[in-house]
């Protein structure tokens, strides 16, 4: 059945921060929530979590609902806040086996954690020696002691190097397979990298919520093109299918066109028309970073 959301509303006074939110995650989906910030990622999360509880709406997980059973969806929930709260005198499987009291966890279950989370050879180490990746790794750790089915990660990446975030990814990655992901990060790329979905949410109200493959293949198609003078815009506009124009500098503009047809040859025969020279004409791919900028400026 997985996670159904319906009609999520709250509100700090008088700044309502989400309205009427509504989405359904199922079973090996792995969703990336974007959003500027303040927009209520987090306070959405807090919300899936239990530790925010005053708001309006259902949420239910695998049938049972958040609202009258608390207790039983945070049996089956894993959570990774952003700033990772660790207890920095703790071994590391001390800190580990406390976690797991609160489930009843069994100890080969903690192993077999610490194996796939790759803290084999850390785990009699205190927490304050380990480095940004492996404490992100501990606090990974805790929030699968209990073997979850929905797991939400709250910018699991943040201040990891290179190699590390490719660790984390792919064990994240791993995970998708079989649980349900709710994933919130501000680095587009991993959304793209890791995600089977995206979800845009922005003043508080969802206004994208689609595939990464269906955004791939968008029905519309940006040019980039340099001319050797300046143009006025609105001479553009005159184009066919024409979405929208972004003056780049004096001499460079994207245009955006609500076709799959190639339009560099009508870009061509409009500088033609018109006595200019074009210096450089492609096509470039709408990418997700252009989806959230096109929609969170509006």
């Amino acid at each position: 059945m997985g996670l159904i959301i319906q009609n999520i509303e709250k509100s700090y006074g008088n700044k309502k921060v989400l309205s009427n939110l509504s989405f359904e995650c199922k079973k090996g989906e792995i969703i990336g929530l974007l959003g500027l910030n303040g927009a209520g990622k987090t306070t959405l999360m807090k919300i899936l979590t239990g530790s925010n509880l005053n708001w309006s709406g259902k949420v239910s997980f695998n049938g049972i609902d958040l609202n009258t059973r608390l207790k039983d969806v945070q049996k089956i929930t894993g959570y990774l806040p952003e700033n990772n709260p660790l207890y920095d005198d703790f071994l590391v499987i001390e800190y580990l086996i406390f976690i797991s009291k609160f489930y009843n966890t069994k100890k080969s279950e903690i192993k077999k954690i610490i194996a796939i989370i790759g803290l084999d050879k850390y785990e009699k180490n205190k927490i304050r020696e380990l480095s940004k990746g492996y404490k992100q790794r501990v606090g990974l750790a805790a929030a699968l002691i209990h073997n979850p089915d929905l797991i939400i990660l709250d910018e699991p990446t943040t201040g990891l190097d290179p190699s590390q975030i490719v660790e984390i990814r792919k064990i994240i990655k791993k995970l998708g397979q079989k649980k349900t992901v709710i994933l919130s990060s501000h680095v587009l790329q991993e959304i793209e990298t890791l995600c089977d979905r995206v979800i845009l949410i922005h003043k508080g109200k969802i206004i994208l919520d689609a595939q990464l493959n269906d955004l791939k293949k968008s029905k519309q198609q940006k040019i980039r093109v340099t001319f050797d003078q300046k143009i006025k815009s609105n001479s553009l506009e005159k184009l066919k299918y024409i979405n929208n124009i972004m003056k780049i500098s004096d001499f460079d503009y994207e245009i955006l066109f609500d076709t799959t047809d190639d339009q560099r040859g009508k870009v061509f025969d409009f500088a033609l028309d018109n006595d200019i020279k074009i210096i450089s004409l492609y096509q470039k791919n709408e990418s997700l970073e252009d989806t959230f900028r096109s929609l969170t400026e509006k």
